[in-house]
């Protein structure tokens, strides 16, 4: 099934390819190509691009900023963007906290922090999950004391992606003991300049480093940066997180990621014959094809949901969350394969960009360590497991 779009849309659609073929730096690009590991400056200066286009926060409203793009508007740009080796926009500015602020923060919020999302001046990253709270978020234990002027904030968090690249983190903690675990809970905005926190890296299998723990010894935050009414972090926590797992889907790049496999599915060579060719292989792509070109159109839904202003509901966006991260794995294990015996072997220095980059063989290479990588997309945003257990309480009332 494919889309219909209006001649606004199909121009729309035009303005930004355009747009991407004269503006994306071809470094950039050649690293994204290949799915090699990108650092801060590949994505700050991309992200900084399209925020002088007004099109980094592209999901925002005119009102707060943004371009005010229909639900097909975002889809395409999401889509060409993919197509066109353009980085993931890093959503924890843009489509996390953003809406958070000008949604439930004050005017002085939404002065100071808003600008810098919009542009990508500010690199913010998730205080969420904690060593015994993860997809058990409610019974998180970092605590944030009344001092007065200010909170004293002690703990953990863990798997906190790109904490050493980030500015500011948005981030959860307990400012009273309540009877149920979900409330006493408060949105805090917090400083990463900020004596006590540190940040310690957890490398992964395949030799990159994205993922944190940043622990809080007496840190002092401002009482101004509280977020809403204190002890209700949890509702909007909640808001934040069906966004989040909308986002999950991974339209964007399991777009990328198919084309990339059609190339190299046409390129390599099994037993005298290009391997798209092979009925087996070819009735999985197929099949992976059909799945993504599905989760399009459900996604479609929830956006357009959001963008009528109300939520797509826990239920469809864990839904989303599972589908969007199964297809996504189901498509790196198939460039796995794709890749054959080059592909046996991890190489840490072609994933920091060292060595030849061009052609199909820097694919071929990067097969490995974009499989390992990708193993922690069913984890992150709340693990599989639970969203299913979403899936049965909001949907099927079990």
């Amino acid at each position: 099934m494919e889309l219909e779009f209006t001649p606004e849309e199909r121009a729309f659609a035009d303005e930004v390819r355009d747009f991407i073929a004269g503006h994306l730096p071809p470094d950039i690009a050649q690293r994204v190509e290949h799915d090699l590991h990108l650092e801060r400056d590949d994505y700050m200066r991309w992200q900084q691009i399209l925020g002088r286009r007004g099109w980094h926060a592209y999901t925002w409203p005119e009102s707060q900023g943004g371009p005010g793009w229909s639900v097909i508007q975002r889809y395409l740009f999401e889509t060409i963007s993919g197509q066109m080796n353009c980085p993931t926009i890093q959503p924890f500015g843009p489509r996390m906290v953003g809406p958070v602020i000008y949604n439930f923060g004050n005017a002085q919020q939404q002065a100071q922090h808003l600008p810098g999302i919009r542009d990508s001046t500010v690199w913010w990253c998730q205080g969420y999950s904690e060593p015994a709270s993860g997809s058990d978020l409610a019974s998180l234990a970092t605590r944030a004391d009344d001092a007065g002027d200010h909170y004293v904030v002690n703990g953990q968090k863990i798997w906190t992606s790109y904490a050493h690249h980030a500015d500011w983190m948005f981030c959860l903690v307990r400012t009273r003991r309540e009877s149920r675990k979900q409330e006493g809970i408060s949105f805090l905005l917090i400083d990463m300049r900020t004596p006590g926190i540190e940040v310690q890296p957890i490398p992964m299998l395949e030799g990159t480093h994205s993922f944190n723990a940043v622990f809080f010894t007496d840190v002092r935050v401002p009482k101004a940066n509280l977020v809403g009414e204190e002890g209700q972090g949890w509702r909007y926590a909640k808001f934040l997180l069906e966004h989040e797992r909308v986002e999950n889907s991974n339209i964007g790049f399991s777009t990328f990621a198919l084309r990339r496999l059609r190339r190299m599915a046409a390129a390599v060579q099994d037993r005298g014959r290009p391997l798209v060719e092979q009925p087996l292989f070819r009735a999985r792509l197929a099949r992976t094809e059909a799945q993504l070109k599905a989760l399009e159109m459900t996604t479609l839904r929830a956006l357009s949901s959001m963008g009528s202003g109300s939520s797509p509901g826990a239920g469809l966006a864990s839904a989303l969350k599972i589908r969007g991260t199964e297809i996504g794995q189901s498509l790196t294990e198939l460039l796995f394969e794709a890749a054959g015996p080059l592909g046996q072997r991890l190489d840490p220095a072609l994933a920091h960009g060292k060595g030849d980059l061009a052609g199909l063989d820097a694919s071929l290479r990067g097969a490995p360590a974009n499989y390992f990588w990708r193993r922690a997309m069913s984890i992150y945003g709340g693990s599989n497991e639970i969203q299913r257990n979403i899936v049965a309480k909001q949907v099927l009332g079990l």
